[in-house]
């Protein structure tokens, strides 16, 4: 899969979206190239890490489409830079664009441990599996240096509360001692992530997320004590990494994934003009082909946004993929249901003193 990026004068290398598209919630309108504004220097184009204050951490999921109902964000945008993100739709409430800011300008939530713990003492919380994160990586590059997401999970532990973890980054084997701990007690799973075998793919795609060996890798360790693993072939982008189902299938199962699962592309909101972008200018030869077919999988749209269809797609390419999966769950992965998350410690450990039987 040849590309012409490295011809490209204009093209922002380790950042995925090339340009800033506007926030509808902008009173003036200033264009949408990143290089309008500055000099044509990488450099300028740096991170910044931005101090938020939420009232509150754990949010409520109304998506059916999402297997668990709570979830945790210890970040607002993401410096990985995947260009499919459907979070990057979230950035505009906060006032920055969905595209460039959106892994440039990253909101750092340093209250959530916090937080989380008042609403894990709270009376009427009931324990349910929370997932981290839900939205944009727990484990972006930020997490190395404020270590949020290691706060949480201490926290997780200490007051035996089930959690979910989803990540394309293998930072998270740094904290494999606290997620050792809550596999014990049966509060842990976690889902890794993966959308293509080819380095030069995900380079592009997805520029400053872990590499395929160090996912591949990722997958093995965590599996090795214990801890359920799922792949997630998320998102399977038809005409761009679809051929490769199976393949990412066979070597997940071989790390040792117990699980696979998938969704596919959807390019809601601002997300549709950045990736148009990003193809045309990365892969301009099967751009129209890659935009046809994810229209063809939503029903001539490039969104989708109906529970029960927008996250698999329909048509005849997405029962084709459908198939794939399900062959690759026979063949390669034991894809036993897991054991639910355990809900019935936290009531005895909602105190910082345990209740004597």
């Amino acid at each position: 899969m040849e590309s012409n990026i490295q011809q490209s004068p204009n093209f922002l290398k380790g950042r995925g979206a090339q340009i800033n598209p506007a926030s509808r919630f902008d009173k003036y309108i200033y264009d949408a190239d990143p290089f309008a504004y500055m000099e044509r220097e990488q450099s300028q184009v740096k991170t910044q890490y931005i101090d938020a204050h939420p009232k509150s951490i754990v949010n409520k999921v109304e998506s059916p489409d999402i297997p668990m109902d709570f979830s945790i964000n210890p970040y607002q945008g993401c410096e990985h830079g995947c260009i499919y993100c459907y979070a990057r739709n979230t950035h505009p409430f906060w006032g920055y664009s969905a595209g460039l800011e959106f892994e440039q300008k990253i909101l750092i939530k340093k209250s959530a441990p916090e937080l989380l713990i008042k609403k894990l003492k709270s009376k009427k919380w009931q324990a349910r599996p929370i997932m981290l994160s839900g939205n944009t990586d727990c484990y972006q590059p930020a997490e190395k240096e404020y270590k949020i997401t290691r706060e949480l999970l201490k926290i997780f532990l200490r007051y035996r509360h089930p959690v979910g973890i989803i990540t394309k980054n293998s930072l998270i084997l740094r904290d494999l001692d606290i997620i050792s701990e809550l596999q014990k007690y049966n509060l842990v799973h976690v889902a890794i992530s993966m959308t293509t075998l080819s380095e030069e793919l995900r380079k592009f795609m997805e520029p400053r997320t872990a590499t395929v060996a160090q996912r591949l890798k990722t997958i093995e360790m965590l599996s090795k004590v214990g801890v359920p693993v799922r792949c997630m072939i998320a998102p399977i982008i038809p005409g761009l990494n679809d051929h490769e189902v199976l393949a990412i299938a066979k070597k997940a199962g071989e790390a040792g994934a117990s699980r696979l699962g998938s969704t596919m592309i959807r390019l809601n909101g601002d997300v549709a003009q950045i990736f148009e972008d990003w193809i045309k200018k990365v892969y301009p030869d099967r751009a129209e082909k890659v935009m046809n077919k994810i229209k063809e999988v939503h029903g001539g749209q490039l969104s989708d946004s109906r529970f029960g269809t927008r996250m698999k797609g329909e048509g005849s390419i997405a029962e084709i993929i459908e198939q794939q999966m399900d062959f690759a769950r026979r063949r390669y992965l034991d894809d036993k249901e897991y054991t639910p998350l355990n809900c019935d410690l936290h009531e005895d450990f909602k105190s910082d003193q345990l209740k004597l039987f």
